[in-house]
């Protein structure tokens, strides 16, 4: 206790709040990229395994944003550029995020084609189950590893006291453990959503990719896109549901 007070003290230090509720956002609109990743990558493993997969995913996040900060001297040593390339200099972080871009590229490619050819006897995001426990939580994990990096590194830049890192980390993947259900419901529901966050882990991969490149995109420009592209689709299907009911409506008569 002395030594989370003596690093952050809530009622002298307004500013602190506020980098504090800063930083818990900052973390949460951060997390939604990985929470959709975890929450379509569960929805094909059998029923019974989707909910201890999430909560295992989620956990994993925790725990290795949590250890990323108790290494933050370390962390912030891998923005040091390693070698010089076509006038860039690539860091740890770099090449870690252009791999975890990649990943992400290859896996959304992926899915979207066996959802658009299902035919092809492989399997699809919401048709066979063929992915095992073990899989998901490896590939879980290799992109938490990802996103944790990013955002710790994003963390240090706003603010240097350790105790505002812990809480803002903290709420985040709270908010995320609370919101992975409800978010999985929905995307198992709701198969056209599914090739919309396929569209979103697609975007992600490239700006993750463009970013260990050295040409960073705004995240506000990312998010923005990705809340427009929600909207139509929720306009989509209030549109489907009404004329799903007229149609029944009119088969009564």
């Amino acid at each position: 206790m002395d030594w989370f007070l003596s690093h952050f003290d809530f009622v002298s230090n307004p500013e602190a709040w506020i980098a504090l509720v800063t930083l818990v956002v900052m973390e949460i609109v951060l997390g939604i990229d990985n929470l959709i990743f975890i929450s379509i990558l569960t929805n094909k493993l059998p029923q019974e395994q989707q909910k201890m997969a999430r909560r295992l995913g989620i956990s994993a996040a925790l725990i290795l944003r949590l250890a990323l900060l108790a290494t933050i001297s370390f962390i912030v040593q891998l923005t040091t550029p390693l070698f010089e390339l076509f006038g860039h200099g690539f860091s740890w972080r770099d090449l870690i995020l252009i791999a975890g871009g990649l990943f992400l590229v290859w896996k959304a490619t992926k899915e979207i084609h066996h959802s658009v050819d299902p035919a092809d006897g492989k399997e699809n995001m919401v048709g066979t189950v063929t992915l095992s426990m073990g899989a998901a939580i490896f590939q879980i994990l290799l992109l938490d590893l990802v996103f944790s990096i990013d955002s710790i590194i994003t963390a240090v830049g706003m603010t240097d006291e350790i105790a505002i890192m812990f809480i803002a980390v903290i709420a985040a993947v709270t908010v995320m453990l609370l919101a992975a259900e409800p978010l999985s419901r929905f995307i198992a529901n709701n198969p056209t959503i599914v090739m919309l966050a396929l569209g979103f882990l697609l975007m992600i991969g490239m700006t993750l990719i463009a970013d260990g490149f050295g040409f960073h995109v705004p995240k506000g420009y990312i998010y923005a896109a990705m809340g427009f592209s929600a909207l139509v689709e929720a306009l989509n299907m209030l549109a489907r549901r009404k004329r799903r009911l007229d149609k029944e409506g009119g088969g009564t008569h």
